[in-house]
Parts: C-alpha cells; structure tokens; sequence
C-alpha cells in the first residue's frame, strides 16, 4: 500500500531515521498479505484462523497513510505537488501490473468477476474499482481504491481548512459505517454509468488542480464525489466507512502525539468498527465474525502502538528495505504467486517439504522482481514526478 515518500534529513551521527519505524510497518504490512495469500494456497497449516492475516497488514498500512498524509500536506502546502507525487507514485507500477496482468490473460484468466466491458476501464482509471462496484484485475487492488479515496477527502479537508484537531472524522466515519450496517444490504448506486461519471469527474478534477484553474472547488469537488462514493456506491458501504474510520484514525494519532488533539476518539472509533459486524446486514464472511475482525483490529492497532513506542530507536534493516520497495511487494506478490500456482497445481494437500520448498522459492522469485521494480520503475517515475512538481504550472519542459 502506497504512502507519502519518508525524507530524513542529512546528520552528521548515524542515528535512526524519524520516519523509519513508519517504514518499518509497511514492511510489516506487505509480509502480512503476501503470507496470506502464500499460505491459503500452499500452507493451509501455516495460516492463522483468529484473524486474517491479509486484512491486518491492509490495516496497518491504512493507519501508516492517515497519520502520514493529511500531516504532510499541511507541511508542504502545495496541492499541486501533491497530486503529482501521487500520480507518479502510484500509476507507473500499478500500469505495468495491470499491462502485465492482461498480456498473461491467455495462460492466467482474469478473474471473472472482473466486467468484461468498457466501464471496467473507467474504474481502472481512477484505481476506485471498489467505491464503484467494480472488480480490479488483481483482488489485491481493492485496497487502492480506499487509498485513493482518502486522497481525495485528505485533500478536500486541507482547501477547505478543516484540521479536525478534535478527532471527530474517525467516529462520524464510524457512525457512518454502523448505520449503514444496519440500513444498507448493498449499494444504492449501481451501473457501469458511476464508473463512467466517477472516472470524468477524476481526470477533469485533478486537471484543474494541477493546472491551478479552481483548484480549490475542483479539490472539494473530488472530495464530495469521493465520499458519495463510498457511502452510496461500494458494493459493502459500511466496510469502506469502517476503512476510511481507520484511516481517520491514523489522522487523529499524529494529532494526539504532536499535542494537538485527544486520543480517546480513536478508541470510541476503533470500539464501533469492531462492533459493527454484529448487526451488519452484510457481514457474512469469515474474516469479519465478531470474533475474527475485532482480535485483527487489536493486533493492527497493538502493532501500530508498539511500533510508535519504538520510534526513537533504530529500526532492522530488513524492515526498513521491505518497508521501501513496499508497494511493489503488494503489487508484484499475487502475479508471481499466479504463475507458480499455475505451474504447481494444486498445493494444499501436498507433503509439507514440498509445500515449504515452494514457499521458499516464491519468496526467491519475489524478493528480488519487487526490487527491481522498486529501482527501475518507481524510483525513477518518483524522481520525474518531483521535477515536474517543482515547475511552475503550464511549465512541461
């Protein structure tokens, strides 16, 4: 999962990077959704029950880009370059998964519950597959739509000065997402239209922002489109509300640690997304049975607290690099895993040996492809992005 780059400045001592324990959990975060999709098709023995290994990892990194975003907009100041940096953050890898995905589409079918029309596209373009019913080409880019999402109300907030010092967008979030537990068996908005709608409304809205013309209504604009969207049209409202609770959540944390807000909202929040499958209408998966989804959430935030408690002190360095090349780990697991199934087979029922062997050289194919991508693709997409960001706007070259 995507998050703002971590800069540290240049010291003369070695010492530990202020940042490097948020490096150190989007490590954390990508072991814990490769480990399960590893081990729910390889390991069955291995893969813990309690909780869901996949969806603690996804949360620690949404509590990783809600303390991390909406704090470093403020300090920058610069909407435009923040959009920039995102875009060249982002889109080049996310592309090149997607490119690869269909030119193995032959071999490896898309998932079918991908539209096969032009309105799966359109969810494409803004990665809001979720917030508008859609199905990515990878089950793992669920979790971007929510990024993105976030994006958008961090950056509504921001042009319309709202700081939210009090902690109260992680428990309205999360009121939100008990209501719509209990009102909503799906989404009202439906169609390949909202697709469509969405998808314009993006490309025009972030056109103006980085352009300068109405930026601040084009900025709010998205904001509300965004919110509607995931209130209205994600095909399990309360969960994107819980989702964006927890982002909110990270928010209202960096808020408590730098002195500017109280820390008991996160708790009232964190007390109402984990209660909400008992009278959510549509709850009906494992991983969110009361029991399952609420020692998650404790071990998400439990992670969170230890790691902010370590801050002060250096990080591991394997940590630290996993954390680094993060967002090509989360991208990059599930087609490599793909193709190993596919030439494997079947592995659940398999000796344990060759079940670990398989593991080990999943693991020896996926290390080094993410840090390739990592050097070749983003760094360099990420180092454009930021020359691009520093030009005045209507400057291209």
């Amino acid at each position: 999962m995507p998050t703002a780059p971590l800069k540290t400045p240049h010291v003369a001592q070695p010492g530990p990077s202020r940042l490097a324990w948020l490096d150190a959990l989007r490590g954390i975060g990508a072991l814990a959704v490769v480990g399960e999709h590893l081990t729910t098709w390889a390991m069955p023995w291995l893969r813990p029950t309690a909780i869901n290994l996949g969806i603690y990892g996804v949360l620690v990194f949404f509590l990783v880009s809600g303390y991390i975003i909406p704090t470093s907009l403020e300090r920058h100041g610069d909407l435009r370059a923040f959009w920039i940096g995102r875009l060249f953050r982002l889109y080049p890898l996310y592309l090149a998964v997607i490119a690869l995905v269909l030119a193995l589409s032959w071999w490896i079918p898309i998932r079918p519950e991908v539209a096969r029309d032009p309105s799966s596209v359109a969810a494409h373009v803004t990665m809001m597959m979720d917030a508008v019913g859609a199905a990515g080409v990878l089950n793992t880019m669920w979790t971007l739509s929510y990024e993105m999402v976030f994006y958008l109300l961090a950056a509504a907030l921001f042009v319309a000065g709202v700081r939210d010092r009090r902690g109260v967008l992680p428990v309205v979030f999360a009121v939100l997402g008990s209501v719509a537990g209990l009102a909503l068996t799906g989404a009202p908005l439906t169609g390949g239209w909202l697709a469509w709608l969405s998808a314009g409304a993006f490309v025009v809205g972030l056109a103006c922002v980085v352009s300068g013309r109405g930026r601040t209504a084009a900025a709010g604009a998205l904001g509300v489109m965004a919110l509607v969207l995931v209130l209205l049209g994600s095909r399990v409202p309360w969960f994107g509300a819980a989702i964006l609770a927890v982002m909110f959540a990270g928010m209202a944390i960096r808020r408590w640690e730098r002195g500017e807000g109280p820390l008991w909202p996160v708790a009232v929040a964190a007390s109402l997304v984990a209660a909400t499958p008992l009278w959510a209408a549509n709850a009906g998966w494992w991983w969110v049975r009361p029991d399952v989804w609420s020692l998650t959430i404790l071990l998400a935030a439990g992670t969170f607290a230890a790691a902010m408690a370590w801050r002060a002190r250096r990080v591991p360095a394997l940590l630290a690099w996993l954390g680094a090349i993060s967002y090509s780990l989360y991208l990059v697991h599930l087609p490599i895993l793909l193709v190993i199934m596919q030439v494997a087979g079947e592995m659940r029922w398999s000796p344990p040996l060759l079940q670990i062997g398989v593991g080990v050289l999943f693991l020896a194919l996926l290390l080094p492809a993410s840090w390739l991508s990592h050097r070749f693709l983003e760094r360099p997409m990420q180092l454009i992005g930021r020359r691009l960001a520093r030009r005045p706007p209507g400057v291209l070259a």
